[in-house]
């Protein structure tokens, strides 16, 4: 893997990894932990709706569930309107685009040359016997409502990676692309700025600089308000079969 591309072969996938794929011309990417024999475990809000807006936009733009097609894969069956936390192959998975692998464990100056977020963390990953023992145990407990900004699934795949979960009730969620996406904004709402450089290549400097330092702050192997919560205390029965999570809010209780 390199700073240009974490594009990865089918070959050389692990059970454990964690992997994804990009959405509509790169906006968004879906991500799942890979469970070996070419199937994938990951976290949707069902077929065109994986950005969780609750708006039209979710038809029209994105899409996270396998491939929106009047086809019936053999292998996974209909899956266009599952949602939560579901089993998928490859092919439904990555829905016509390429296959990438996330990062874990790298290192501060590799985490800022990665422009792009929801690429790789500086947090380490825990043995693949670890990760695989939570994605199939979410798999049949379930990993929350699906919320773009606090519980995606990008979420999903760092906590079956790492274990760890945004402590406070208040704070975003571990998703990375997020982070970047609120980076950029910040950046670029920034508007006093511009004063402080006399031309347009300090500017730059600058606002690429504020960008990523709010990524690197933001990055869950950083900051100072997670916990490390054990699978089976994330969820807890609720009414019958639904679940919640229960690791976000008010942990210390």
């Amino acid at each position: 893997m390199g700073v240009l591309s974490n594009k990865i072969s089918r070959e050389d996938l692990k059970p454990g990894d964690h992997i994804y794929s990009w959405r509509t011309a790169y906006i968004y990417a879906h991500h799942g932990i890979y469970v070996g024999d070419g199937m994938v475990i990951h976290f949707t809000r069902a077929a065109g709706q994986e950005m969780g807006t609750g708006t039209f936009l979710d038809k029209v733009l994105f899409s996270s569930s396998p491939a929106q097609t009047d086809t019936i894969c053999e292998r996974c069956g209909d899956q266009r309107k599952l949602q939560g936390v579901i089993r998928s192959c490859l092919d439904c998975f990555l829905a016509g685009d390429h296959l990438y692998i996330f990062e874990y464990n790298v290192s501060p100056v590799f985490f800022v040359a990665k422009a792009r977020g929801g690429t790789c963390t500086i947090a380490p990953s825990d043995s693949a016997a670890d990760v695989m023992y939570r994605a199939k145990y979410l798999l049949e407990k379930g990993f929350g409502v699906y919320n773009l900004f606090k519980n995606n699934c990008e979420d999903f795949a760092i906590y079956c990676k790492t274990g760890l979960l945004i402590e406070s009730y208040y704070s975003l969620g571990r998703s990375s692309q997020w982070a970047s996406w609120t980076a950029g904004v910040s950046t670029i709402m920034s508007s006093p700025l511009r004063f402080l450089t006399t031309s347009a290549g300090g500017l730059v400097l600058v606002a690429g600089s504020m960008y990523s330092v709010s990524r690197y702050v933001a990055d869950v192997g950083v900051r100072r308000d997670v916990v490390k919560i054990p699978v089976e205390k994330l969820v807890v029965e609720v009414g019958g079969n639904e679940h919640q999570i229960v690791g976000e809010a008010r942990v210390g209780e």
